[in-house]
């Protein structure tokens, strides 16, 4: 743990010199996430992005290819720093310098990238992390703020701190506060947020919350009334969105930032993998959302102020994401993995419901399913070993493919694989058990897909290959700097 009196001196140097107001217009935007084998091309999705006339997004990493892609598109982009790299920044304002060089002030030029953010961490403060990232948050900050100010961006790029709802906690609304373990920290953090001119961003998902617990009422989750309110002294509660943003004001006034600005960063319902998840309920919960907060009715503890802004989760699904948390974990895109609206959304910025993507280029209409002339008897392990690789979560118990039979299930994960493979031949055969047509095997709901191109190789083309690029390139600064003689 640092000495934080010593940090305190710097914060206030930092503050009297770069403080700034923060004027951001409110608006949706989305998170833009790329954990998938099936990546469209950036130039695409930015194109997507702009077909629909969103103007907000936050991604999770400073991927090279992405950033090239949203140069001169004017659209507001948050850039994440992974937990994993806070220990390093926090340790090393060389280490700072360099990540700001490499990754904002190499974009921040004029016709390239509109960067108004840096996520420091991403929800590293949730609690199945144990602490490990929390001493590195600020002292991270600290360094980042003095390289932005070393190349004039601090009044302009703003840094945050992504936070999960469970970073406070209450009974009610009104009885708000950060968990006893995080309210110093919280407290530093947010005095320099407020100091900086940067909002408090916070990760709401009333999915979850239902998920969850059993006893939670369905219907408080969206935003048509509740026939079970929650009652707060004089305020009633109709949804779980405005109870627990109110819950994140009462904690905040409670460390004195009672009027801090509040940015959601992430906020979304899955379409699959669990019951509660499906296409009606995703598009129910979003409109509701949108509607609501575009309304600017805010909540009871804030009337008439909505939050900031509100960043949707996600974009594109992401069939590479752990599903630890549970199956839908894959499924939470407006749109589908190529860039297809999965169903009618206003995001209410004029442009009408969600308009597909353009000019994907797709893999033939070619599918692997199991072949009929064999004894399936030991599909079985072929099975497991492709699902393994590929994603199978709809197959599984509330998943949309979850009724479509023996036979049907072992040509699903047979296909998931050979799409992954991008149709290599080889990777139909499964020991004679698989076979390749061309006549589209979908079922009723359960979609058999098609893969997607990904003719340039690069970082969003190779996807493992940049991961381990990448953390080589690090490991190699990091070596450098503390190693050198």
């Amino acid at each position: 743990m640092k000495d934080f009196d010593g940090v305190g001196h710097v914060l206030l140097s930092i503050s009297i010199v770069l403080g700034s107001i923060l004027v951001v217009e409110s608006g949706i935007g989305v998170n833009w996430g790329t954990l998938s084998s099936h990546r469209l091309s950036p130039s695409v999705v930015v194109d997507l992005l702009k077909e629909n006339k969103i103007g907000k997004v936050k991604i999770f990493d400073a991927d090279p290819n992405v950033l090239r892609a949203l140069m001169g598109s004017g659209i507001e982009v948050m850039i994440g720093i992974p937990n994993e790299m806070l220990g390093t920044l926090s340790s090393s304002p060389a280490v700072a310098d360099l990540w700001v060089s490499q990754n904002v002030s190499r974009y921040a030029v004029k016709g390239g990238v509109n960067i108004r953010y840096i996520a420091v961490g991403n929800e590293p403060f949730l609690s199945n992390y144990q602490g490990q990232f929390q001493s590195f948050v600020l002292p991270a900050m600290v360094n980042l703020q003095q390289s932005l100010a070393k190349v004039n961006l601090a009044g302009y790029v703003k840094l945050v701190v992504p936070c999960n709802a469970d970073a406070y906690e209450a009974s009610l609304p009104s009885q708000g506060s950060f968990r006893p373990e995080l309210t110093q920290i919280m407290t530093q953090i947010v005095s320099f947020l407020n100091s900086n001119g940067s909002p408090f961003i916070v990760n709401i998902y009333p999915f979850l919350s239902l998920y969850q617990s059993s006893d939670f009422p369905q219907d408080y989750a969206f935003f048509d009334g509740s026939t079970h309110p929650v009652v707060d002294g004089s305020n009633i509660y109709y949804n779980a969105f405005d109870g627990n943003f109110d819950t994140l004001v009462a904690a905040l006034n409670k460390i004195g930032y009672g009027q801090m600005p509040i940015v959601i960063g992430e906020v979304g319902w899955p379409t699959d993998g669990a019951f509660s998840a499906n296409l009606s309920a995703a598009r129910a919960f979003n409109q509701g959302l949108i509607n609501h907060v575009l309304s600017n009715k805010g909540t009871p503890l804030r009337p008439g102020v909505p939050p900031l802004d509100i960043y949707l989760f996600s974009l594109l699904d992401e069939e590479q994401k752990s599903i630890l948390p549970g199956n839908f974990e894959r499924h939470w895109g407006i749109f589908s993995f190529d860039g297809q609206a999965k169903y009618p959304l206003n995001l209410g910025l004029g442009n009408g419901i969600l308009k597909n993507a353009k000019d994907v280029e797709y893999l033939p209409s070619r599918w692997c399913v199991a072949n009929p002339s064999q004894d399936l008897g030991s599909a079985s392990n072929h099975m497991k070993l492709a699902c393994s690789m590929a994603d199978c979560t709809t197959l599984l118990y509330g998943g949309s493919c979850n009724a479509i039979g023996e036979k049907g299930n072992i040509s699903y994960a047979f296909n998931s694989y050979y799409q992954l493979q991008k149709q290599d031949a080889r990777s139909c055969d499964f020991d004679g058990l698989g076979m390749v047509t061309f006549l589209d095997p979908s079922i009723g709901d359960c979609h058999f897909l098609v893969g997607v191109t990904d003719n340039n190789c690069s970082c969003v083309g190779c996807g493992i290959l940049c991961g381990l690029w990448i953390m080589t390139l690090w490991v190699v600064i990091y070596l450098r700097i503390f190693e050198s003689p």
